[in-house]
């Protein structure tokens, strides 16, 4: 048997010599090569070798799996081509074979953007970017063949509106008759950006920016009206709230610029008339807010609007004007009299 391949193997040589001594070149030498990427899930010789000629497509070992590689003995892999009956490989001098099996990775992000693009606006669900997706299996890089290079295409998509679970199936082209198939299931939930308290508020205390987070809430816990970091920092706590808590703008108001109790100008302001006198708001309010005053010197109380820190303002002048009032003219404002009224005549 030896004798035989020994013979078949020098008729083989001296057919390459007598061929390329009629060509006058030089017989091409097979020789090993280093790295190997192949992409079918065997190794045939003329991946591994140069100037293989006809044995070539002769199979010798198994590829690794997808998108790995293996090493093989250079040693190895010349007694598996004289097998094949082809010898005088040049080795050049290496001493391992490094094989890679090519593939298409898909990666754990690919995958997620792709189903919650398949979802996204189904059943009153947001755009993609607010879903956040759970699935039933955890996401791992998918290692596909070679010839998958087509695009991950969504071809069935269900959503149950009562728990919001999800079954979606992509297709992807593959160069062949059948396409692959990628089948993902899991549970989504919509979400929205929401300002987060830090730590717990009392009422009527206003929210300062290192009390507020932003953070990713589902949109039922949130609602419709959830407030933004915009909307909350600077505001005023309309109840007490808690730490953890994600605001909504019915939880805020602007803070208040008039406190009970507190000592208040109230302003009437017409055409050529500017009135000031001292009174007490006997309620707190915001800008634009009416609130009821008392008049210190008349003793009367009326409503009037919230204008600016410490300031009302009112629309008749008849209820904060004394019986014994002067005539409008000039007169200077006396600062150091608490209860004394103030007029002025503007210039007309």
């Amino acid at each position: 048997m030896i004798r035989t391949l020994l013979a078949a193997a020098l008729l083989a040589a001296s057919t390459v010599v007598a061929a390329a001594q009629s060509t006058g070149a030089a017989p091409a030498i097979p020789a090993l090569r280093a790295n190997v990427s192949v992409s079918a899930d065997i190794v045939r010789i003329g991946d591994v070798i140069d100037n293989a000629g006809d044995a070539g497509s002769i199979a010798i070992y198994r590829a690794p799996d997808l998108g790995t590689t293996g090493t093989l003995p250079a040693t190895q892999v010349i007694a598996a081509l004289r097998a094949h009956q082809v010898i005088g490989v040049d080795t050049r001098n290496l001493t391992d074979i490094s094989v890679t099996r090519l593939s298409r990775a898909i990666e754990p992000k690919d995958i997620e953007a792709g189903v919650a693009e398949a979802l996204q606006r189904r059943n009153g669900l947001g755009d993609a970017r607010d879903l956040e997706l759970t699935f039933d299996r955890g996401l791992q890089t998918l290692q596909l063949d070679a010839a998958n290079t087509g695009a991950l295409r969504p071809v069935s998509i269900r959503l149950d509106p009562r728990n919001n679970r999800f079954d979606v199936t992509f297709e992807i082209a593959n160069g062949g008759d059948t396409p692959t198939r990628l089948r993902f299931t899991g549970a989504v939930v919509d979400t929205v950006e929401a300002a987060v308290l830090t730590r717990s508020i009392d009422r009527n205390e206003l929210i300062k920016a290192s009390d507020i987070i932003v953070e990713r809430r589902p949109r039922v816990e949130v609602g419709r009206d959830g407030a933004t970091r915009d909307q909350t920092v600077g505001m005023q706590a309309r109840r007490q709230l808690r730490a953890s808590q994600a605001l909504r703008i019915s939880d805020v108001a602007r803070p208040d610029l008039v406190q009970r109790d507190q000592a208040v100008t109230i302003i009437f302001q017409t055409s050529g008339i500017y009135l000031t006198i001292r009174g007490k708001a006997l309620e707190s309010g915001t800008e634009g807010d009416v609130v009821n005053v008392v008049n210190l010197q008349s003793k009367r109380t009326f409503p009037a609007t919230v204008i600016g820190r410490g300031q009302v303002s009112i629309a008749n002048p008849h209820p904060v004007v004394a019986a014994a009032a002067p005539a409008p003219v000039a007169v200077a404002a006396n600062d150091h009299a608490q209860d004394r009224l103030s007029v002025s005549r503007k210039a007309e």
